[in-house]
């Protein structure tokens, strides 16, 4: 058994309404969200909930399988007893992007995590290509060598960097933005003065309001971009 844990708009919604979708038939886009090292917590249930509220079926993963840590030596011992089956995790978004495609009718999915759940949401993207629709990587360790796995990726990407993260290297956050630059991907990558890791965790020691506040905004615009986009209009060749 697979668990998680899903939000939605409460309806009526000023920001469905503002989007010009009737609150009570709109179907809506669905989001994936992966939680940090320490497992799927209050935090993660917050962000879940506050990305419900601008539009979407969120649906935060748990990886841990109900586990959660209070310390970083058991958010580590979480995380590597997690990565040690990286397939299992990988079934899990996969899991998770049927239930929001059937249950939910989702007609675009992304897919977004911090920290640990950065690298997975990026790790996911990557897994199943043709059924997500967007990718967001807060501070999560990112590849910057397996150019043909980034070259199918056909969706958007956002990602957010502290410059003051000491576990994960400007140099390799810049080799990454080369590569997908190089690679002529839509991808939006920026880095923050000052941000430390976790700078947008409001619970963590590290939390840096105007970098949080700045990668929000960003976030929250570029997933309606991506997610609430028009359908493409195909014209027929003329015979």
């Amino acid at each position: 058994t697979i668990t998680g844990y899903v939000a939605a708009p409460a309806r009526p919604n000023s920001v469905l309404e503002a989007r010009g979708l009737d609150p009570t038939t709109a179907t809506l886009p669905g989001l994936i969200v992966i939680h940090e090292w320490w497992g799927l917590n209050d935090n993660i249930r917050t962000a879940t909930r506050r990305l419900a509220g601008e539009g979407y079926r969120a649906l935060a993963v748990d990886l841990y399988r109900g586990a959660t840590a209070e310390t970083p030596d058991g958010a580590r011992d979480l995380m590597q007893t997690a990565m040690a089956s990286p397939e299992d995790m990988l079934a899990n978004l996969e899991a998770a992007a049927e239930f929001l495609r059937t249950e939910g009718n989702a007609p675009r999915i992304g897919i977004m995590g911090w920290c640990f759940g950065g690298g997975m949401a990026l790790n996911g993207a990557i897994a199943q290509p043709e059924a997500l629709d967007a990718v967001v990587v807060y501070y999560g360790r990112i590849r910057d060598t397996e150019r043909a796995e980034l070259d199918a990726l056909e969706m958007p990407i956002l990602g957010h960097f502290g410059e003051a993260d000491n576990s994960i290297p400007m140099d390799n956050v810049r080799a990454f933005e080369q590569m997908l630059n190089d690679l002529d991907k839509n991808a939006e990558i920026y880095t923050y003065a000052g941000a430390g890791h976790a700078f947008a965790n409001p619970s963590g020691q590290n939390y840096d309001l105007e970098a949080a506040a700045a990668a929000w905004d960003r976030t929250t615009r570029f997933l309606r971009d991506a997610l609430y986009r028009p359908p493409s209009s195909v014209t027929a060749p003329a015979e």
